[in-house]
């Protein structure tokens, strides 16, 4: 059964920084593509970034364009999320998912990570 389980969001000041993980189990994770979507209070989901499964390929919402990566590490089945320059309109539950692409039935499976920037 696939697993995800993601972590290190928190409160952070706005320009500061954070490193989301996601830990997978339970499906090859080395040969599927993964991504990253927030749900921001009131909001609808929205697809941030995602990286092929060999992880030379990545892709990214201009909304975290030059602010956000997604580096994965395959040896231990995790992807992560490093954010940087943080605004406060990232404030949001950020999740992961398998898959390169969101659809438009995508629902997340996970409890995700929370994530507020405020000064």
């Amino acid at each position: 059964e696939e697993q995800l389980q993601e972590s290190g969001g928190g409160l952070v000041q706005p320009g500061g920084s954070l490193r989301l993980s996601c830990a997978a189990s339970g499906f090859p994770f080395s040969e599927n593509g993964m991504k990253w979507v927030r749900q921001a209070p009131g909001k609808g989901l929205e697809w941030l970034s995602a990286i092929n499964s060999h992880g030379d390929g990545q892709y990214y919402a201009d909304s975290v364009k030059g602010r956000f990566t997604i580096p994965r590490d395959n040896a231990a089945n995790t992807v992560y999320l490093q954010m940087n320059s943080l605004k406060p309109d990232d404030t949001a539950t950020y999740y992961c998912a398998a898959g390169r692409f969101m659809y438009s039935d995508f629902v997340p499976r996970t409890q995700g990570t929370q994530v507020t920037v405020s000064s």
